[in-house]
């Protein structure tokens, strides 16, 4: 089954985003107490193919299995591109690598912001070189095999979360996480709120650091929190 792609995301949200990051964003999700599959965070064996890629964008999903990199194809060269994160349900398959950089490449040329896969991928070294965020669980040098169409924009579980067309799909060097439509104003919010938080903490940090090297008098370290569970003991 193909289907259209969901609408991009508005650009503010995927600026707000940008301005956060995976644990932000997770954090968001437990404050705003949103009963979701792990949280909206992917299995820790997906993984960025080199430390400090990061990619923000709307979810274009691919279902596909067995190593069949078939559907991958066609969603490469199927839909307007920019903007979009290629999520795909590759069912965790480990004996064949779905794609490699010449996908990679091509998906990179029409506009993706990135990749994910619950799968393998290969050419390590070419993808690090195209500078294209690609997220596997892992390499495997065996080539895909080429033969059912899979679904395309359908919902999915990719990395042991649901993802649809449509949510917000964020990834750094910490792995992935897949914000729900519906909830993204709310997770937002609070993961601002936490970040403002971890900006001032930092702050406390660096004033502690200072007065110390200069043998001034130091500032309270822990956090008003922890000294009022200390004190309920």
């Amino acid at each position: 089954m193909i289907c259209d792609c969901a609408p991009l995301l508005p650009e503010s949200v995927i600026r707000r985003a940008k301005n956060l990051n995976v644990p932000l964003l997770l954090d968001g999700v437990k404050a705003a107490k949103i009963d979701i599959p792990n949280g909206g965070c992917m299995d820790m064996e997906i993984n960025p193919v080199e430390r400090g890629m990061t990619v923000v964008g709307t979810a274009l999903t691919v279902e596909t299995d067995n190593g069949d990199n078939f559907p991958i194809h066609v969603a490469s060269y199927s839909f307007a591109a920019q903007g979009y994160v290629m999520v795909i349900d590759g069912k965790g398959y480990k004996d064949r690598a779905y794609f490699g950089d010449l996908i990679m490449g091509a998906c990179q040329a029409v506009g993706f912001e990135g990749m994910v896969i619950d799968g393998c991928t290969r050419d390590r070294d070419g993808n690090v070189e195209l500078n294209f965020p690609v997220y596997s669980r892992g390499f495997m040098p065996r080539g895909p095999i080429k033969k059912n169409e899979g679904n395309i924009n359908t919902p999915i579980t990719c990395g042991g979360v649901k993802v649809c067309p449509g949510d917000l799909v964020v990834g750094d060097s910490d792995g992935v996480c897949v914000i729900p439509a519906e909830y993204i104003e709310t997770v937002l919010a609070e993961a601002e709120k936490k970040k403002a938080y971890e900006d001032n903490r930092e702050q406390t940090i660096a004033a502690y650091r200072k007065a110390k090297q200069e043998g001034t008098a130091l500032p309270q370290l822990a956090p008003q929190w922890v000294l009022d569970m200390m004190n309920n003991k």
